[in-house]
């Protein structure tokens, strides 16, 4: 079989395995299909050219944005490059609006070259991942609810809160608890507040729909919704639409002088993330801003949108 360049492409380009070739310097050389493709899944252009991209540039803004994986990657890739190690190798999610990903970047010399180039390899080890996710969801459920418990929305929200900075899109944070809960458990007893516990969990979790989603028991009767990439006035539908779905439910609370059934108060504030920005403040906005909409009346939402840099604050009540 003839061995021609031509031949040896073809080879390269029927691997699902993403390959460029990197110089001394960090500019891309070649890649092979994959890695265009894979470049079009993620919004560049068909016509795009990857050839003299600095991939090296493109890990140091991802780092400068606070992206660890990207701080991870240029020092690895600089390491083979310069002759500290013979290989590199880092697992990292790479997580789109509609699914989960992971992959391993794997750096190597490429053999027998005078100019010092590397080989960059990305493999997708999502099936993988997502086993090994089923296993760690055991320990980051709540045991009475089911969902996840406040360890998990904690790691969760400091990884979409990286996302949001290195992507430069909005964070939404919805709080809400149940109104007059003690009033339940002293009329109906605690096992009854439980099973409403449950119910409410899960009406509140079908509202976590993407992978940038997640909803988390926070404590006692409050829960927390985050939305990745969402405005407020997105976040603010989505607690409109919440509060309506937990009404709807028709769970007795006769003693609630809101209500003769379970209803809701909500907190929402939506931020655009910067690296310098304290991420717990939102929180704590989110909590106020819950606290107020029971002050106010429960079975309500109040509302935020944060901009740190104006450190301005808009608040608005539905």
């Amino acid at each position: 079989m003839e061995r021609s360049g031509s031949f040896l492409l073809s080879v390269l380009d029927s691997l699902e395995v993403s390959l460029a070739v990197i110089d001394s310097d960090g500019a891309i050389r070649y890649v092979n299909q994959s890695w265009i493709s894979f470049g079009q899944c993620n919004g560049e252009p068909d016509s795009f050219i990857w050839s003299g991209v600095n991939y090296l540039a493109v890990c140091d803004v991802a780092a400068a944005a606070g992206d660890p994986f990207g701080l991870k990657a240029a020092a690895g890739i600089r390491a083979v490059l310069n002759g500290e190690c013979e290989a590199f190798s880092l697992e990292y999610p790479c997580h789109s609006l509609d699914e989960k990903r992971w992959f391993m970047m794997d750096v190597r010399p490429l053999l027998h070259d005078p100019e010092h180039c590397c080989v960059v390899a990305h493999h997708n080890i999502t099936e993988r991942k997502l086993a090994e996710e089923q296993v760690l969801n055991l320990s980051r459920r709540d045991g009475l609810t089911g969902i996840f418990n406040r360890r998990y929305f904690e790691a969760f929200y400091q990884q979409e809160w990286r996302r949001s900075v290195r992507e430069t899109s909005p964070l939404s944070l919805i709080f809400f608890d149940l109104d007059y809960f003690k009033r339940v458990n002293d009329r109906y007893g605690h096992q009854r507040g439980d099973e409403y516990l449950k119910r409410i969990a899960e009406c509140a979790n079908g509202f976590a729909k993407r992978p940038g989603d997640v909803c988390a028991r926070y404590g006692g009767e409050e829960f927390v919704l985050v939305l990745g990439n969402t405005a407020g006035n997105k976040a603010e539908k989505v607690a409109t639409k919440l509060l309506s779905a937990v009404e709807a439910l028709q769970i007795p609370n006769e003693d609630s002088p809101v209500r003769p059934v379970v209803t809701i108060s909500a907190g929402v504030v939506t931020v655009l993330p910067e690296q310098q920005t304290d991420r717990d403040d939102v929180i704590r906005r989110a909590d106020r801003l819950l606290y107020k909409a029971k002050k106010q009346g429960r079975n309500r939402i109040c509302t935020a949108t944060v901009e740190f840099a104006q450190l301005r604050v808009e608040e608005s009540l539905i």
